[in-house]
């Protein structure tokens, strides 16, 4: 069944409690228009179904919205842009930086930069552990790997005061009894999506400065 992605979206974020702008809403049908361009020839999601690209990689994106820490962001293993591109669409005064080590990617990321006219969003093709320009207010991870590899991999991209963002289905109780002793976790926070039938959590922590590892906060 053909459905029309610009009522959709716009049902879909009403549902959510997004107050999002008409044309921010255009550019992010365009993000995934582009995205099923690019996808003939590389892989870049094996979501194709527009009305679940909408909900899965949209929506899912934005469900951390409210959660950002600072102003300066950098999306680690982002892919095909998420959730770093629709974070950035929707906060224009932040700064993101999307990095991945698949150079396809990231040159899928260039173009999408390029049509969307998007002046806030910088693409780095490198390995988290080879980047050493700057630090970051906040660390996003979306399905890039466990707690752990995710903190120890990251830890010098994160200012002192920063925090880092890993966004996870199902709560990831075992990832995080393994957090390290040098980090420390702050909340986990179940995440609901209107539309989606899954589980969602957002685990935020810090580096550890009191020398306890509050792993039930």
């Amino acid at each position: 069944m053909t459905i029309n992605q610009t009522e959709f979206l716009q049902q879909a974020l009403l549902a959510n409690g997004l107050d999002i702008s008409a044309a921010t809403q255009e550019q992010m049908l365009h993000y995934l228009h582009l995205m099923r361009e690019w996808n003939r020839v590389f892989n870049l999601t094996s979501i194709r179904d527009p009305k679940e690209m909408i909900i899965l990689h949209l929506l899912d994106s934005l469900s951390i919205h409210a959660h950002l820490h600072g102003k300066n962001i950098i999306d680690v293993g982002t892919g095909a842009g998420l959730p770093g591109i629709p974070l950035a669409l929707t906060n224009p005064t932040h700064h993101f930086v999307l990095l991945d080590c698949n150079h396809k990617k990231t040159r899928f990321l260039n173009q999408v930069i390029y049509d969307l006219k998007i002046n806030n969003v910088e693409v780095v093709h490198a390995r988290a552990e080879d980047y050493h320009k700057q630090q970051f207010d906040s660390i996003l991870s979306r399905a890039f790997s466990s707690l752990k590899v995710m903190l120890l991999g990251t830890s010098h991209l994160i200012r002192e005061t920063g925090q880092f963002l890993a966004m996870k289905g199902t709560y990831p109780e075992h990832e995080i009894q393994e957090i390290p002793a040098e980090f420390k976790l702050i909340n986990v926070y179940k995440l609901t999506i209107k539309e989606l039938n899954a589980e969602r959590h957002l685990v935020c922590m810090e580096k550890n400065t009191d020398g306890k590892n509050n792993r039930d906060s």
